[in-house]
């Protein structure tokens, strides 16, 4: 984890790299909210419905992240379950993601980020690229899982060769270590400081710790873990709450947020003004600065 000068955290084993969170956001510690996309099309929930008006909900959903004092955003497919594994993606996702983040970064200025699950990181930067973001989440950047499509293996040779090729060198990578919604049986042998090496050195900029699903909060010692063997700054993807948001952040460099600022607590609600000011005023509360 990248530390101001005089931290005591430990530094990582590979050769320090520019802070990503500061390179994109303009500060160490970040909340960054997820907006859940409604169906796209091509996926089996979709039904017809035009792409402005898709568009017209991710600006909304973004707005009240942003006016409730979020750094950033990730735009998502989560509404296309049951979601592809990588490479299997058609033109329409990559098409229908950029637009979407186009007219999200267009109407609000946001700084943006894109995951398209599952895993699928050539889409991805496909769609931030064309679409402005400057960066990209990535469930499995290295190594493998068993998830609900099946083996997942990592996408960091295809697509940093993919991201050079298109010339979006610029797009980091956002690259979990332990994802949710899996097991990790294949790599049982392999400690976790291991695995978090592996990421950073196959060329992640940030690593995300997760909890075992979607609105499940990390372990604290995993995210301590996970930041006493990297050099990255690292976040936590899942569980965060304003009762949890300020004790977890001290122990990272941002937090990822959606759920538990839902109306309805649940990733497909509506985000709720209100419980997003209330999560980041907690996390201000613990030396966040907001923007």
């Amino acid at each position: 984890m990248a530390e101001p000068a005089g931290s005591d955290r430990a530094p990582g084993v590979f050769p320090a790299r520019p802070n990503a969170l500061v390179e994109l956001f303009g500060a160490p510690k970040v909340v960054i909210g997820v907006v859940h996309l409604p169906p796209l099309p091509g996926s089996p929930h979709y039904e017809g419905v035009p792409l402005d008006e898709i568009c017209a909900f991710a600006v909304q959903e973004a707005r009240a992240y942003l006016e409730g004092g979020c750094h950033g955003l990730i735009v998502e497919n989560h509404w296309d379950i049951p979601f592809l594994k990588p490479g299997e993606h058609g033109y329409e996702t990559a098409a229908a993601m950029a637009v979407v983040t186009d007219r999200v970064r267009h109407a609000t200025g946001g700084r943006l980020g894109v995951s398209v699950l599952s895993n699928a990181a050539e889409c991805s930067i496909a769609s931030a690229w064309s679409g402005g973001a400057g960066f990209v989440r990535v469930n499995q950047w290295a190594n493998a899982y068993v998830a609900n499509e099946g083996i997942i293996e990592g996408q960091a040779a295809h697509a940093a060769r993919y991201r050079s090729r298109i010339g979006a060198g610029p797009v980091k990578v956002f690259a979990d270590v332990h994802v949710k919604h899996g097991a990790h049986a294949i790599v049982a042998d392999r400690t976790l400081a291991e695995q978090t090496e592996d990421a950073e050195f196959f060329g992640a900029d940030v690593l995300i710790a997760t909890g075992s699903r979607t609105g499940d909060a990390a372990a604290l010692d995993e995210v301590e873990g996970i930041a006493a063997h990297t050099a990255l700054p690292v976040v936590i993807g899942s569980g965060i709450t304003a009762g949890n948001v300020g004790e977890l952040i001290s122990a990272c460099d941002g937090v990822i947020v959606a759920s538990s600022v839902k109306e309805n607590g649940r990733w497909w609600g509506r985000v709720d003004a209100a419980k997003v000011r209330e999560l980041t005023a907690a996390a201000a509360g613990a030396g966040v600065v907001l923007p």
